[in-house]
C-alpha cells in the first residue's frame, strides 16, 4: 500500500492528488511515449522545517533532456522550480520519492511524436528501503536490454521499461529478488532499475556508458565519492562470469540507493564487503547534508 503525497502537480496546477487523473486514450498510455525521472527527499536531520533533495539540478537536467527526444522543449530550471514549489506545498515528514514524468498527452491513436500535444506531471509518495538493505539475491535475466541504436536509452523512456517488468517478475517468481540483464553482446548491463557495480582486487568496475545502460546520477555519485576515497574505477564491459567471482557486487540507484549482491544465480558471494560499505556509508552521510565536500549535492527547501 502507498503512502502517496497529499498534493499533485497536473496539468499546469497544483491539485489534490487523488484529482490528477488521465483518459484512458491518453497517448503515451498506449505507446509508451512518455519518459520520468526520479528522485529522493528527506527532512533534514538537523532541522525538520528543511527538506533535503539529492542532486536535484541533475536530476532536472536529464529529464529535461529525456523530454527532449519526445520532441518536447521543457526547461531544466522549469522542471526543477515546479518540484521545489511541489515539495513546499506538501511538507514530507518522512523519506519520500518524487516522481516527474513527461508524456504525450493528446487522446489520439496514431504512433508519432510530431504534431501532438505533451505535458508534464509531478507526484510523490513515502518511501524507504526499496530493496533490502541486508542484501538481494539475483539472477540472470533471459530478457535482454535493448539497444541504444533501437530505443534511446540515455532517456528515462517509459515504453523501455516493459523489459524491466518482464525481468524483475521472471527473478522473483523463480525465488530471486532481482534480475540482471545483459546486453546484445552478452556482457553485463544493469539491474530492471539500478546500474551494477562489482569489485575486484579492491578496484570498482562497472558497466560503461557503450554497455547500452542508463546514465545513473546515483551510479555517477558512486564514482565520484570512490575515486574521492582513493579506489581505483574501472567503466568497461563486463562477462557474466565475473560477477559470480567478485568479491563484492553491488546495485546503485534512486530508489535502491546503494545495495549488496549477496547471491547471483547459485552462487554465494561474501559477506564481507569493505567498499561497499565505504560506500554506502557516505553516500548515506551526504544525503543526510553531513558532508561539507559535498553540499553542492544537497538542494534545502524551507517549509
Amino acid at each position: 500500500m502507498h503512502n502517496f503525497l497529499e498534493t499533485a502537480y497536473f496539468q499546469n496546477k497544483f491539485v489534490p492528488f487523488k484529482e490528477a487523473n488521465v483518459s484512458i486514450a491518453t497517448h503515451a498510455l498506449h505507446y509508451g511515449t512518455g519518459a520520468f525521472g526520479g528522485m529522493r527527499g528527506i527532512p533534514n536531520p538537523e532541522n525538520t522545517k528543511q527538506i533535503l533533495l539529492f542532486r536535484l539540478d541533475r536530476h532536472c537536467n536529464r529529464l529535461s533532456a529525456s523530454a527532449k527526444l519526445l520532441q518536447y522543449d521543457l526547461p531544466a530550471d522549469k522542471i526543477q522550480q515546479i518540484i521545489i514549489d511541489f515539495v513546499k506545498k506538501n511538507k514530507p515528514d518522512k523519506s519520500f520519492y518524487i516522481r516527474p514524468f513527461v508524456y504525450t498527452s493528446d487522446l489520439g491513436i496514431s504512433p508519432r511524436l510530431h504534431k501532438i500535444e505533451k505535458d508534464f506531471f509531478v507526484y510523490g509518495l513515502e518511501l524507504g528501503d526499496y530493496l533490502s538493505p541486508d542484501g538481494v539475491s539475483c539472477r540472470f535475466s533471459s530478457w535482454y536490454r535493448q539497444e541504444d541504436r533501437s530505443l534511446p536509452l540515455r532517456g528515462k523512456i517509459s515504453g523501455a521499461y516493459i523489459t524491466s517488468s518482464l525481468a524483475k517478475t521472471e527473478a522473483v517468481e523463480s525465488g530471486f529478488d532481482e534480475a540482471i540483464l545483459l546486453n546484445t553482446q552478452g556482457k553485463v548491463c544493469e539491474a530492471t532499475g539500478m546500474n551494477i557495480f562489482l569489485v575486484r582486487n579492491n578496484k570498482l568496475i562497472t558497466p560503461g556508458f557503450n554497455q547500452d545502460i542508463l546514465e545513473g546520477i546515483t551510479r555517477d555519485s558512486v564514482l565520484t565519492i570512490a575515486r574521492d576515497l582513493g579506489i581505483e574505477t574501472e567503466e568497461r564491459a563486463i562477462d557474466k562470469t565475473e560477477l559470480l567471482i567478485a568479491d563484492e557486487v553491488f546495485l546503485s540507484g534512486t530508489a535502491a540507493k546503494v545495495t549488496p549482491v549477496k547471491q547471483v544465480e547459485n552462487y554465494h558471494l561474501p559477506t564481507d564487503r569493505p567498499i561497499t560499505e565505504k560506500i554506502k556509508s557516505k553516500l548515506t552521510a551526504i544525503t543526510k547534508n553531513q558532508e561539507p565536500k559535498y553540499q553542492e549535492w544537497i538542494y534545502t527547501i524551507d517549509c
